[in-house]
């Protein structure tokens, strides 16, 4: 089974360099280029299947890029961004905490009041994984499958499939909006084939 894994475009956060985390932020106007961009690059991929996080800016993310494909787009909530909790909207410039170690140093990240640990995202995602994608690698091994979703939520999935720790979690290329990740999924078998392609 081939898996497509797509950031989000951008938004007004992204441009400001607001911390989004869970706030349901929409795509801007040059994020729905980016989007449109990259669905023209991939418009003669046959997807099977399209999983979204339930975020404005990943759902419109995942519909322009499924254009006129007869396909449900299925939101999951173990799809969503990590949680920032009381920074969200906080432009990252003005954390005085040491949110550094959010890049620098993930295995010694403390969220703020109300967030997410990098260890909480990665449960929800290696189960959204183990629970809807391994099974459908075996059940339908010549499927095509879109998950479109958010920069930290990806890269979680990406060292799961990638058979990485936390501390590695930004290892790699860094994902741009709408970089294209895809791997090759075999049951418990994971090949990465391509990191962080963007089209634009």
């Amino acid at each position: 089974m081939k898996l497509y894994i797509i950031r989000h475009g951008e938004t007004d956060w992204n441009k400001e360099r607001r911390l989004q985390g869970q706030s349901d932020t929409e795509l801007n106007e040059y994020g729905v280029k980016l989007a449109e961009v990259t669905s023209e690059a991939i418009k003669d991929i046959k997807f099977d299947y399209i999983f979204s996080s339930p975020l404005k800016r990943a759902y419109r993310t995942a519909e322009i890029l499924r254009r006129d494909r007869n396909i449900e787009i299925v939101t999951d909530d173990r799809l969503k961004e990590i949680g920032f909790g009381i920074n969200e909207g906080v432009p990252a410039s003005e954390i005085t905490e040491d949110f550094h170690y959010f890049f620098d140093a993930p295995d010694k990240y403390v969220p703020a009041q109300g967030g997410e640990t990098y260890e909480q995202l990665c449960v929800r995602s290696r189960d959204f994984i183990d629970s809807i994608i391994v099974p459908l690698s075996i059940k339908e091994p010549d499927a095509t499958v879109l998950i479109t979703a958010h920069g930290a939520l990806n890269k979680s999935i990406m060292i799961y499939l990638n058979h990485l720790e936390i501390k590695n979690m930004w290892d790699g290329v860094f994902q741009k909006n709408c970089c294209v990740n895809i791997f090759n999924i075999q049951g418990q078998e994971f090949e990465m084939l391509q990191e962080g392609k963007i089209y634009y």
